[in-house]
């Protein structure tokens, strides 16, 4: 949610990010909502006073043994004048929320300007992709003459885009996600949260993805929505609290599936696991002060970065531009890993920083010390990682000639010392 007062205090940077957002000047008809919304509660506490007056008054002129009835009748007429003041601030107030709520967060300044991805900026690239002496094969095509990747049972049961992995692949997929969440608790601090997995509106609102993505989410018939991303229940850990300035930051993770109809996908990834209806992915989220939130998103892309370090993946760190960002991101760092089976970088991991957008969207605050007064925290998020891209990545990566594959060293504790992957093994 965008800060009124800001908007009020330089209506042209706001329309500025917009403009950097592809989007048209909005500040006009956002600011000329606040001048009704303002005159309008102007006259309702007027109104109000009035009334105050006259009951006053009307007791007065009772206790005293006069009439009061042009008084009562003042008093309901003024009555009727602040209940019409009252639904005019409201609906006026309402206005400008929706209109707010329908705009996503402005680009940071160093945000490449720019439509689409073909915008973004390669910062950094890390390690080698590996040279093959045989034609390197797509993850689908590897898990199903493993025999432990199935698209038709999936389908049978659930229909497109989903994925029945077995065997060694299934226990690879658990691996993973347990190797990520020890890496994050153990070694950069985040606490482990086990979150619900079905929220209400206000928490998918409170993270932007309502009202904006509501088509690409899937809603039960009691009105819950199933998380498209661990990142929703976790940033709403602090929603509507007020937190010490002493236990910020607050770093969070979570392993659980996502659920994502991928509305706006169609006819993209449609084999494999690519872009599938439901995967699993450990989540980083971190509430930090504002003036620490830019180190914090280095940081927090840094510990994504590390899993794929350990292990052994050929990535690029990429800065998107501000018409590939997320609707509540104000800067985005995508690590794209490199995927042999495609001869391209594929994206992994996207952390964002969210600015105050997200907490002001759920009221979350932090106290200053030794200040009397709030300031909105500052929310960011990361994949670290995906767990069912990751599981691809390994696959396409470490393929052998005979159709085995590889598991990565730091992976085999979690594998029961299994080092390789034999059909149907």
């Amino acid at each position: 949610m965008h800060d009124l007062r800001a908007i009020r205090d330089n209506p042209a940077e706001f329309d500025a990010g917009l403009k950097k957002r592809g989007l048209p000047a909005r500040a006009d008809e956002i600011l000329a909502l606040d001048q009704q919304w303002r005159a309008a509660e102007t006259r309702l506490q007027e109104a109000q006073a009035l009334g105050n007056r006259f009951a006053r008054e009307i007791g007065m002129t009772k206790k005293a043994g006069g009439d009061a009835a042009d008084l009562l009748r003042q008093s309901a007429e003024n009555k009727g004048a602040e209940a019409n003041f009252a639904t005019e601030a409201s609906e006026a107030r309402k206005r400008i929320d929706e209109l707010l709520a329908a705009l996503p967060n402005l680009p940071a300044a160093d945000v490449p300007e720019g439509a689409d991805e073909t915008a973004n900026v390669v910062l950094r690239t890390v390690g080698r992709p590996p040279q093959f002496n045989f034609a390197a094969l797509a993850h689908e095509v590897i898990g199903e003459k493993l025999g432990m990747m199935d698209f038709a049972a999936a389908a049978k049961l659930s229909g497109s885009r989903f994925v029945v992995l077995k065997g060694a692949l299934a226990r690879l997929e658990r691996a993973l996600a347990q190797f990520m969440l020890d890496l994050h608790t153990r070694e950069f601090g985040y606490t482990e949260v086990s979150p619900p997995y079905l929220v209400r509106e206000e928490t998918a609102y409170g993270t932007g993805n309502l009202p904006k993505a509501a088509e690409d989410m899937f809603q039960t018939t009691n009105g819950m929505w199933l998380i498209p991303t661990a990142e929703m229940p976790l940033t709403n850990l602090v929603a509507g609290e007020i937190i010490d300035e002493a236990a910020l930051p607050m770093r969070f993770t979570a392993w659980t599936p996502s659920f994502r109809s991928e509305a706006g996908a169609a006819g993209r990834d449609t084999r494999g696991m690519i872009r599938v209806h439901q995967f699993h992915k450990v989540e980083l989220v971190s509430i930090a002060k504002p003036e620490e939130s830019a180190n914090e998103h280095e940081r927090m892309t840094g510990c994504a970065e590390e899993v794929l370090k350990r292990l052994g993946l050929a990535y690029r760190v990429m800065l998107l531009s501000s018409g590939d960002m997320g609707f509540a991101a104000q800067k985005t760092y995508d690590l794209e890993v490199w995927l042999p089976g495609q001869n391209a970088y594929r994206e992994i991991s996207s952390c964002s920083n969210c600015g105050a957008f997200q907490a002001r969207r759920m009221n979350a605050r932090y106290r200053p010390a030794g200040e009397k007064g709030t300031r909105p925290v500052h929310t960011l998020n990361g994949s670290g990682l995906a767990v069912g891209r990751t599981l691809i990545a390994i696959l396409e990566n470490y393929q052998r000639h005979d159709g085995t594959v590889t598991i990565p060293p730091v992976l085999q504790p979690y594998m029961g010392g299994q080092e390789v992957i034999e059909p149907n093994g």
